[in-house]
């Protein structure tokens, strides 16, 4: 017993070493406190701002960090423009005509950099945005950990890779592609939650309103009346991901899912017989559990293979490298 009580606390500290050693480690959530104290403030300001004039901008803002984080990690990448000489991640199929909210983080840059120049990076900024956005349209709110540093480079190819599920993902697609970036089946369900707020284009759910069969018929008839069957018809007509209260950060996206009316198939597909219906169970109807489960996904996502120390860069502009 001696032994395997003594091997278990060193087991313990091995393990805290490894976990000191990676790169996130290096992370923290006053990471500011003395060199720009106002970051914090001038970020929510900002962003409370682009939602009063527009609620889905809050969803874009936390989708932008999702998307920046699921390649190559937290690092601001997402934010390079293409020039002559190089293609980033923007017009990967996942982010082309997609993602959006980069003249809010252009706003926010130049207010961060006028009250402390050189000192804040494009991808904190992402990180805090995305916390704001939750908070300001009524959902949880968290301490951001804070120390990231923005690539100089992004990557076309890794984008377009499939490491970001596409809306006609399967389960297991969805469960592998979260597992492959070290989150949890129940992290990918808690934070496909975020879908809560938001629109889609009729292009991605077209196939679902018009030939699928877990579908709730006044529902999909709904959807229809402004998603044209005909492809290339009614394209970027949106609808919200959440039928009843679309500009709410709050546990009702997971109801729809109940009723079956999930407007994306990846959405539906988390409540369809399979692995994962429990958990929508419990979040349709405890938003203390949602919420916690929320939160720490959030915090482990905004942990993926960050740049910290002397790697990367703090960028003068989100746009392109220094």
């Amino acid at each position: 017993m001696a032994f395997s009580s003594s091997f278990s606390v060193m087991f313990v500290v091995v393990v805290w070493m490894m976990a000191g050693s990676s790169s996130y480690a290096q992370l923290s959530t006053n990471f500011y406190s003395k060199s720009c104290p106002k970051v914090l403030s001038t970020v929510e300001s900002v962003v409370k701002s682009a939602v009063s004039k527009e609620k889905r901008m809050g969803a874009s803002l936390v989708r932008l960090f999702f998307h920046d984080c699921f390649v190559n990690g937290c690092d601001g990448s997402i934010l390079l423009d293409d020039t002559s000489s190089f293609t980033g991640e923007k017009t990967a199929a996942p982010n082309n005509n997609s993602v959006r909210g980069f003249n809010v983080v252009d706003d926010i840059k130049a207010k961060v950099e006028k009250a402390c120049p050189g000192v804040v990076s494009c991808a904190d900024i992402l990180a805090l945005a995305a916390r704001d956005s939750v908070v300001i349209l009524g959902g949880p709110g968290w301490h951001v950990k804070l120390g990231r540093r923005d690539s100089k480079t992004a990557s076309f190819s890794a984008a377009n890779s499939g490491v970001i599920p596409p809306p006609t993902a399967t389960l297991s697609q969805l469960i592998n592609r979260f597992q492959a970036r070290g989150l949890s089946a129940k992290d990918m369900v808690a934070l496909s939650g975020a879908h809560t707020i938001g629109k889609a284009r009729c292009v991605l759910f077209r196939d679902r309103i018009y030939n699928e069969t877990n579908i709730d018929t006044s529902f999909a008839k709904t959807r229809q009346s402004s998603c044209p069957r005909t492809s290339g018809s009614g394209d970027n007509n949106l609808a919200p991901l959440d039928v009843a209260t679309p500009n709410s950060f709050d546990l009702q996206y997971f109801n729809n899912l109940l009723n079956k009316k999930g407007l994306l198939h990846s959405d539906q597909i988390l409540f369809n017989g399979g692995s994962t219906d429990s958990l929508v169970k419990t979040y349709s109807s405890n938003t203390k559990k949602f919420y916690s489960d929320f939160v720490t996904a959030m915090i482990k996502m905004g942990d993926i293979t960050p740049l910290t120390g002397s790697n990367g860069e703090i960028r003068k502009n989100c746009r392109k490298p220094n």
